[in-house]
């Protein structure tokens, strides 16, 4: 439609509820109120009211202007006689304003503005005291209470609250709803101290959108010797917990008359540190050994009072250890012709492998030396089948085993038997029945004998009586060390220079030894 002109009639002001944001300065309010245009210039109904702008300002005229507040209109097509308000905010109070106001249609056509009024901007309320309030030196423990008066000084209904940070709180008085000019609410404020030292803040009065702030102090001072309390409530209530996790999370609960300042831990196993949070703290992270680790919570308050709450946590190793044979074999099975037989290997955990024993089927057991990388010597095996088992042990009791099947032969030797008159002797045959001698005495806790002639060398030492005399000697005292009578030789009487080392010597040697096998 063509631009068209709203019949608006004069405003009338009527001075508004006014905020102020601070005791000195503060914001004001304006209450302008028009009727609403009914018709177009030319007379038609008014069918596509839009809204409306307020133009205001402290230059005479204020319309046009830069300065306005748009509000949509409350109906398309007013009805006759209809009153429309706008609340004008954040002016200065006690100075002097321009008001003039236009409508718009749905196609944005603005009409002219309507006749000027202007009226002075007032305060909406007003918070006595002024000055700073000071709620004196007051008892951690314990606390004082100061009150405020809000009251309107404009006409019509005001609702605001009141706020104010710790350790200043309201008490009663908030939120607010003030009728009419003159209203007024009590507003009782609370100073609770929680440390030794003065404290100040802002009281925040709100309403309308406007704020007034009041200043306020007070000290906290005295003795506090009430102890704070302190209680794990996480991962449980009770006194003891069981897990196989090395790392936990504690949580809990702390409460003091003041206030909590600090909540601590710390592991009799070794460990501490500071939880997160006092009146509902966490403490994560906490490494755990095996075995029992005394968890204590300690809380403490500003005046050094401390409390204490504890969990006996025990953690558990149920992971085994792992062991393996690579001497003298890696493979399941092995045979010798030697009495004694040492065991190695190797052997791992996720904590710690604490030891490494053996067993022998036939009989025996002991101790390995090491653990990681361990050993086993002197094992006396059997004739015929031996299964040796490993066994590695950790901290917790977890065991793992590894076995190998042994296998004894009686000893070989080389010209079995010896011939009389035809078989030489050699002084390998010699050195087969010193070795074979040897290991039947260590076997029973001798030691190696002190053999004359200790390297014989084949094809240039020749055999001596005193060679024979040793092997008897050596092999004697093996029966003996076992409890047997010792054999008896041809020749028992053997002399250097005149006694020959034939075949039937060394042969009953030989048969002498594998019968103490």
């Amino acid at each position: 439609m063509s631009p068209w002109r709203k019949r608006l009639p004069s405003l009338g002001l009527v001075l508004g509820g006014v905020l102020l944001v601070a005791a000195q300065a503060g914001a004001a309010v304006l209450d302008a109120s028009w009727t609403a245009p009914t018709t177009n210039t030319d007379g038609s109904p008014l069918t596509d009211l839009e809204s409306y702008r307020v133009y205001y300002g402290t230059s005479n005229p204020s319309c046009p202007g830069a300065s306005f507040s748009e509000i949509a209109s409350p109906t398309a097509s007013p009805g006759a006689n209809e009153t429309v308000s706008l609340r004008l905010t954040g002016l200065s109070p006690g100075t002097l304003y321009y008001v003039s106001v236009t409508a718009l249609d749905t196609s944005g056509n603005e009409s002219a503005c309507s006749t000027q009024a202007s009226a002075v901007a007032q305060v909406g309320f007003t918070v006595s005291p002024t000055g700073t309030v000071d709620f004196g030196t007051v008892d951690l423990g314990s606390f004082a209470d100061r009150t405020f008066t809000v009251q309107s000084t404009r006409a019509g209904t005001m609702s605001g609250t009141v706020s104010s940070p710790a350790p200043f709180s309201i008490v009663s008085g908030s939120p607010f709803t003030l009728v009419g000019a003159g209203a007024s609410q009590t507003v009782t404020v609370r100073f609770t101290p929680t440390a030794f030292a003065t404290a100040t803040a802002n009281v925040s009065f709100m309403a309308a959108g406007d704020t007034l702030s009041r200043i306020v102090t007070g000290t906290g001072s005295g003795t506090d010797t009430a102890a704070p309390t302190v209680t794990i409530t996480t991962p449980t209530a009770s006194a003891t917990y069981t897990t196989s996790n090395p790392l936990l999370t504690l949580g809990g609960t702390a409460s003091d008359n003041v206030g909590v300042t600090q909540v601590t831990w710390a592991n009799s196993q070794g460990g501490s540190g500071t939880a997160s949070g006092t009146t509902s703290w966490t403490a994560s992270g906490i490494v755990l050994q095996f075995g029992t680790n005394v968890l204590t919570v300690t809380a403490r308050d500003a005046a050094g009072n401390t409390a204490t709450d504890s969990l006996t946590v025990t953690l558990t190793d149920t992971t085994q250890p792992s062991v393996t044979i690579t001497t003298p074999t890696a493979s399941a099975t092995y045979t010798t012709s030697n009495p004694l037989l040492t065991l190695g290997g190797t052997a791992s955990d996720n904590v710690g492998v604490t030891q490494v024993t053996w067993a022998n089927n036939r009989g025996g057991s002991g101790t390995a030396s090491g653990t990681t990388s361990w050993t086993a010597s002197g094992i006396v095996l059997q004739l015929g089948t031996n299964v040796l088992t490993v066994t590695a042990r950790d901290a917790a009791g977890n065991t793992a085993t590894d076995s190998l099947t042994v296998t004894r032969t009686s000893f070989a030797f080389t010209d079995d038997p010896l011939s009389a008159q035809s078989t030489p002797i050699k002084a390998g045959h010699v050195s087969e029945l010193r070795t074979a001698i040897d290991s039947v005495r260590v076997a029973r806790g001798l030691a190696a004998f002190a053999w004359t002639d200790p390297a014989l060398t084949p094809g240039s030492t020749p055999a001596k009586a005193v060679h024979l005399t040793d092997l008897r000697t050596a092999l004697s005292q093996a029966y003996q060390a076992a409890g047997q009578t010792p054999p008896t030789y041809t020749d028992p009487v053997v002399q250097a220079g005149l006694t020959l080392i034939r075949a039937s010597h060394l042969n009953e040697l030989r048969t002498a030894v594998r019968a103490l096998e």
